[in-house]
């Protein structure tokens, strides 16, 4: 949807977006307070697939994540415990999301468990305001979250299905910002339940469901041979997200 261009009128610190609207844009120091959810949610596309470029690396010289050697922390092994956490993150993915799972099956096993542990992540997320403890979540709560999600980011997970996350972040090149997108999206779930525009719109799918696209490409990978810009691929998982999305909505007006 969106191609860069250069301009010889540009300052260094920024950079000039183009989008197929004829809307211009600009990135940087320069950016306008007024900019639209689409050109605020592009910037997160561009910080995602600068991310990949940095340590994409061919197929030849890098193999999947390996899990077969053991874990050592103080003299002691805790590989199983790390094998068991990717486990119940596919036991939790196979329950809730039979479909997903299946897919699940076709990729190689650490991509297939690394998904795992993004998704159980996700749907965590999502009980918070949508489960059963859902009246009793306040917005603190989701604070907290947000920082337990720090935490395992930085290497301190909290339970065992963190622990599985903690190690797929570790080993892809999986950023935190879609992770925090997502809570925000509950934090929209706990205050706000109309949208006056489709950007307001636009932005609360990206939150909730444009997000999981830019979790999921980095380990799903691209091909070395793919000819296709990161951006571009990035920019496809996005607009995935928000058309299930917006389809999710327009199945439940019809139900309500």
């Amino acid at each position: 949807m969106w191609s860069s261009s250069s301009s010889s009128s540009s300052s260094p610190s920024s950079s000039r977006l183009s989008f197929s609207s004829g809307v211009l844009a600009y990135s940087g120091t320069l950016a306008n307070p007024q900019r639209s959810s689409e050109e605020r949610v592009y910037e997160v596309v561009l910080k995602q697939a600068a991310l990949v470029r940095e340590q994409r690396i061919s197929r030849e010289e890098k193999k999947d994540l390996e899990l077969s050697e053991p874990i050592e922390r103080d003299g002691t092994t805790n590989w199983d415990l790390l094998n068991e956490a990717y486990d119940r993150c596919g036991e939790v993915c196979a329950e809730y999301a039979k479909t997903f799972y299946l897919g699940t099956l076709l990729m190689t096993p650490e991509r297939r468990k690394a998904i795992w542990a993004i998704y159980v992540w996700c749907r965590r997320t999502d009980e918070l305001v949508d489960g059963p403890n859902a009246p009793h979540i306040t917005p603190k709560a989701l604070d907290r979250w947000e920082n337990r999600l720090t935490d395992l980011f930085e290497g301190r997970p909290f339970d065992m299905y963190d622990a599985a996350l903690c190690h797929t972040v570790s080993a892809y090149p999986v950023d935190i910002q879609p992770f925090k997108d997502m809570i925000e999206g509950m934090r929209l779930d706990l205050r706000k339940s109309r949208y006056k525009n489709f950007d307001e719109l636009y932005l609360y799918c990206y939150y909730v469901a444009g997000t999981v696209g830019l979790m999921s490409v980095p380990v799903m990978g691209i091909a070395p041979e793919s000819k296709a810009s990161a951006e571009s691929v990035y920019n496809a998982a996005l607009a995935l997200g928000i058309a299930n999305q917006l389809t999710n909505i327009l199945r439940d007006v019809g139900e309500e």
